[in-house]
């Protein structure tokens, strides 16, 4: 394997914007995102919302793929999903996952882990009725995950029932809905020069959170 000259190995960047200091986080991890998710929205990141969200198949093969957050909760964080999707039905066999934040304008990126549950009905209501109606026609008609025969299949799907419908007050299709991974640990890492980033990670234990340091 060549490196020397390889331009993906030579890719580089040193990291000197910030620092993360144990003296200067939050004692909740939850409200320590949301400050830093703040951070990133003033810094007017691209779709600061964007997230890496990982599952796994029942044998333990890990899926990842980008999801929207779209809610931070005393106790988790929310997405909406198709729940016939690949990842509804890995979180329905093995209901724990993983996020990812990167925001690189700011040098930073956190890490959450927990158990994911099913929002209730009421809540996936709410927030399917604030969709865009082309969003919520996306949901109801979209097979997500299945294969389809063409591009011109969905279109043709999606404005057959957006004629057949026009004018009425959609509903919520049962196979569509929100989540809440609920967090046991999450990492903060702010990039530092020379490779040494700062790495903060809180675990909890019973219902305390502790806070670690990590090498990098």
């Amino acid at each position: 394997m060549k490196v020397k000259n390889d331009p993906i190995a030579n890719l580089r960047q040193d990291y000197n914007m910030s620092e993360l200091n144990e003296a200067d986080v939050l004692n909740n991890p939850i409200e320590q995102f949301s400050k830093w998710f703040n951070d990133a929205v003033n810094a007017e990141v691209f779709e600061p919302n964007v997230m890496t969200l990982a599952t796994t198949e029942k044998n333990g093969r890990p899926s990842a793929r980008i999801v929207l957050l779209k809610g931070i909760e005393p106790n988790g964080f929310t997405f909406f999903t198709n729940y016939l999707s690949r990842k509804g039905k890995e979180i329905k066999k093995n209901p724990f996952g993983s996020l990812v934040f990167l925001w690189a304008n700011l040098e930073r990126q956190v890490r959450i882990e927990g158990k994911i549950e099913k929002l209730d009905k009421e809540t996936s209501e709410a927030y399917f009725n604030s969709r865009p109606l082309d969003s919520q026609i996306g949901s109801i008609i979209s097979p997500q995950s299945q294969p389809i025969p063409s591009r011109a299949f969905l279109e043709e799907k999606f404005s057959t029932y957006k004629k057949e419908h026009e004018g009425e007050t959609l509903n919520k299709p049962a196979h569509w809905g929100g989540f809440i991974l609920i967090p046991d640990r999450i990492e903060f890492w702010q990039g530092r020069p020379g490779r040494l980033h700062d790495r903060l990670s809180y675990s909890l234990k019973g219902k305390t959170w502790v806070l670690e340091r990590l090498a990098p």
